[in-house]
């Protein structure tokens, strides 16, 4: 195996595999790439068993000689990232080490066989489908902020992707705050639906490779695993098995009292609010009244913080309290100028949404103050 590849060109695709890796696993070789020389293609493989990623690059000249090795994958991104600008790195394996060569620096690398690395078991897939790259990074975005992170509800610590003939629906839920986002898309799958989990990890490591451009993405997924390939990337996660609760209970069905407000003032009122509020609680409480909204919040220390925000609203008045950055995650993702909140009482759930008709709804439970 021997071939000369510039920083730049490496970099990205490493940096992205090695993320996958653990820094503590039980298998010395997970904490290892593996570097696939195939004619003038270098795949680029990171695993932790339960997610993959692999990264794909065109050589500019043609390799000496063709392998495969696997070597540590922090060690390799800490050189490439060390050296300058521009450079050009000569990786060549000697029996059993890797040298890479750049200018005047040299480095030697300890090697795993290839042979013993590990790869995610594949399944056959059920449902395929291909998608814009900014589309599945807004369904993404729009929800996994929701999910829960070290939930004993294992199921909850991940991210439900709701399969439908005509759409594409990503759900994720804390148990005290829920988001949801429909992609209307026409797809090959039998009219009940599919529904599965992916795990957090999962979620996190599509994330980070999907980009804004109008690049597509081909997803495929089967009955314990899921696959999303770009082309330079090909990304292997496995599925959660459990079964998601019923979301579409949580969302309030019935709500009398529809509060239309400003986005960015909503935002900016309820983060001044959040600097006095208890640190372990969040607590803040929302007094409703017709044509205005007061926010109050304090903390332990009998400090207070209260705001004033007009808002568009005529009904009754309504006391009841939130977790202040559960409603600033939501403000946070919502895009329009102007928002809607659906409430009912004091004890029910509120319904965030973009005033007009948005592709996301988000539900935040209430709290005893």
């Amino acid at each position: 195996m021997k071939f000369s590849i510039s920083r730049e060109a490496l970099l990205k695709p490493l940096h992205l595999a090695a993320g996958v890796v653990e820094r503590r696993q039980t298998l010395p070789i997970l904490a290892n790439v593996l570097l696939v020389l195939n004619g003038k293609r270098l795949s680029i493989t990171g695993t932790d068993l339960e997610v993959e990623l692999v990264g794909h690059v065109e050589l500019e000249s043609e390799p000496e000689a063709s392998g495969e090795v696997t070597v540590p994958a922090r060690k390799l991104v800490d050189i490439c990232k060390s050296l300058p600008e521009g450079s050009q790195l000569e990786f060549t394996l000697d029996e059993q080490r890797l040298v890479i060569r750049s200018g005047r620096s040299r480095f030697t690398l300890s090697t795993l066989s290839a042979a013993d690395f590990p790869s995610v078991q594949d399944s056959p897939g059920s449902v395929e489908l291909q998608l814009k790259q900014s589309d599945l990074k807004r369904l993404i975005e729009r929800t996994s902020f929701a999910m829960a992170q070290q939930d004993v509800r294992y199921y909850l610590n991940g991210m439900l992707w709701e399969v439908k003939p005509t759409s594409l629906r990503a759900v994720a839920t804390d148990g005290h705050r829920l988001a949801m986002c429909t992609l209307a898309r026409e797809i090959q799958v039998a009219n009940d639906g599919l529904q599965v989990i992916l795990p957090r990890k999962g979620i996190t490591e599509l994330a980070r490779l999907l980009g804004d451009e109008d690049g597509s993405v081909t997803i495929v997924i089967g009955s314990n695993h899921f696959r999303a390939n770009t082309g330079a990337f090909q990304f292997t996660s496995k599925l959660v098995d459990g079964k998601f609760p019923d979301y579409e209970r949580v969302l309030p069905r019935v709500t009398s009292k529809i509060v239309y407000g400003d986005r960015e003032e909503l935002r900016h009122a309820f983060s001044r609010t959040s600097i006095l509020s208890n640190e372990k609680y969040r607590g803040v409480r929302l007094n409703l009244i017709s044509g205005g909204l007061r926010i109050v919040a304090n903390n332990p220390e009998q400090e207070e913080a209260e705001e004033e925000v007009s808002v568009d609203y005529q009904g009754d008045a309504l006391e009841i309290g939130f977790n202040v950055s559960y409603l600033l995650d939501v403000l946070g993702v919502l895009s329009d100028r102007n928002i809607k909140l659906s409430l009912s009482d004091a004890n029910s759930s509120v319904l965030m949404e973009e005033a007009e008709s948005g592709d996301s709804v988000y539900v935040v439970m209430p709290m005893r103050l």
